[in-house]
Order: structure tokens, then C-alpha cells, then sequence
């Protein structure tokens, strides 16, 4: 009896120290995520989940570790450990909008279109998956279901910049400038230092046919952002078409100053003189 119990004392105590040391492991990968020292922290999620690979806390570290990973640049890693979080909390809000930003930073619309529907089936009110399915339905160039996305969030969240970005470039691929403008005027009036509210009126501008307008906006936009080179791609654009070679010329020289290459330019250098 004595025997079974110094072994049965010795196996709780097994069991004590191991949680221990998957518990101090976890905790020191994310001490070490927080320090930066990632390379470090991705070797101590991954150690702790190799000494228990059966925990059901898995699930959390497999999404740090694959945080971890995104952070490094390890994209493909990072997807799987969030497919192995997945697999153990198959519900998680987190891991699946994680995902699925993932699966859009690498252009996988449809993977990453599957994420945010479950997301929404969980929370239909998400404000990150409601923003990103519309995104994806206005490159498939489904406006109608776009539209009951932006809605909805905007119902939620009627200030939501990017919200309400969205509903006006959804404007104007329908070819409704009017409510387009009105939108824009709107955030430009909330978000006066935004230079890339005005590019985007500017665009808008150029397809209502007013490049004057357009070309005030660009300037407002350069004084505010005087290094984005897109500015004076677009402004030389709008000379051309009006046939104001000179004032063209110096607008793109001015992007390849700024960084566009000047082989991309080429054309519009030679069309420009």
C-alpha cells in the first residue's frame, strides 16, 4: 500500500510539474512576442504545444503562435496554425477574422469569403466581417449584396469611416455620382487633413467629366500628402486629356521624382511632349 501510494503521490506530481511547465512556456512565448523577440516567442508556443498536445487551452496558443508567425512574415504557417486553432474552437470569433485576413493578404477572396460568412452566422452584427464580405462581393461585382452589408454595418455604426467609404465607391461603380459626391463631401467635411478622401473625390470628379475640380482636390491632397507620387500621376493624367502637354510632363517627372519608376511613365512622358 505504501508502494502504491509513493507512486501514486509521484504521478500527481509528474502531473503538476508538466502543467507547470506548459503553463511557464506559454507564458514566457508571450512575454517574448511582447518584447519583439518573436523567433524566440514562435519556438516557446511551439514547444509548449508539443508538451501537451492534447490541452484544450491549444486553441489560444495555436492562435498566438499563429500571430507570432504573421508578425514574422510566415503567412503560410501562420494560416495553418490558425487552421489548427480552428480545429479545437471551431467558433472562435478571433481566429477566424485572423484567417481570413490572412487569406485576403493573399488575394484567396473565396477562403477568406467562407471565414467572414462564419463569422456573421455567429455574429451577424460583426462590424470587420460585415466591412470585409462587401469588400469581397464588390470584387466579384455583386453591388446587391455588397449593399445589405454596408447597410447593415452602418445601421450599427453610422460614423464608420470605412463604412461609409465603401457605400460611396459602391456609388460610383453604380454610376450613381450624385449620392457618390454627397458621401464624399460629407467624410471630407469630418475628415478635413485625409488626403486620400480627396483622391478618391478626385476620382469620382474625372467620371462626372469636371477635371477642374478633380485638379483642385489633387492640389488640396498634394499639400497634405506633398510625397504621394500618385497625385501627380493622376493630375498629369487629367492635363493630357486636356491637352496641357507642359503642365503633364511636370506632374509625371514629378511622381518619378517621388518614386514611380520611370519606365512605368514612359509612355505618358512621350505622349506629354
Amino acid at each position: 500500500m505504501k508502494r502504491i501510494l509513493c507512486y501514486f503521490l509521484f504521478f500527481c506530481v509528474c502531473i503538476y510539474m508538466q502543467a507547470q511547465t506548459y503553463d511557464q512556456l506559454a507564458a514566457r512565448a508571450v512575454e517574448a512576442a511582447e518584447r519583439d523577440s518573436l523567433e524566440l516567442s514562435e519556438k516557446l508556443f511551439e514547444e509548449a504545444l508539443k508538451l501537451e498536445p492534447a490541452n484544450m487551452r491549444n486553441s489560444m496558443l495555436f492562435s498566438n503562435l499563429g500571430t507570432v508567425q504573421h508578425r514574422l512574415g510566415k503567412i503560410d504557417k501562420a494560416i495553418e496554425s490558425y487552421t489548427l486553432g480552428l480545429n479545437l474552437a471551431p467558433y472562435s470569433v478571433t481566429i477566424l477574422l485572423n484567417r481570413a485576413a490572412l487569406y485576403l493578404e493573399k488575394n484567396l477572396y473565396e477562403k477568406a469569403y467562407l471565414d467572414y460568412c462564419n463569422v456573421i452566422d455567429i455574429d451577424r452584427k460583426n462590424q470587420e466581417a460585415l466591412l470585409y464580405r462587401a469588400y469581397i462581393y464588390m470584387q466579384r461585382r455583386d453591388y446587391k449584396e455588397a449593399r445589405i452589408d454596408y447597410n447593415t454595418l452602418l445601421q450599427e455604426e453610422p460614423k464608420n469611416k470605412m463604412g461609409r467609404l465603401g457605400m460611396a465607391l459602391l456609388n460610383q461603380k453604380e454610376l450613381k455620382f450624385r449620392e457618390a459626391l454627397e458621401e464624399f463631401n460629407r467624410m471630407i467635411t469630418d475628415y478635413p487633413n485625409d488626403a486620400s478622401l480627396l483622391k478618391a473625390r478626385a476620382n469620382l470628379e474625372i467620371e462626372m467629366n469636371t477635371p477642374d475640380l478633380a485638379l483642385l482636390d489633387l492640389e488640396s491632397a498634394a499639400k497634405l500628402s506633398p510625397k504621394d507620387a500618385e497625385i501627380y500621376v493622376m493630375c498629369g493624367e487629367i492635363y493630357l486629356s486636356q491637352k496641357k502637354k507642359r503642365e503633364a510632363y511636370v506632374a509625371f517627372e514629378k511622381a518619378i521624382e517621388l518614386g514611380v519608376p520611370r519606365p512605368e511613365l514612359q509612355d505618358k512622358l512621350k505622349a506629354s511632349k
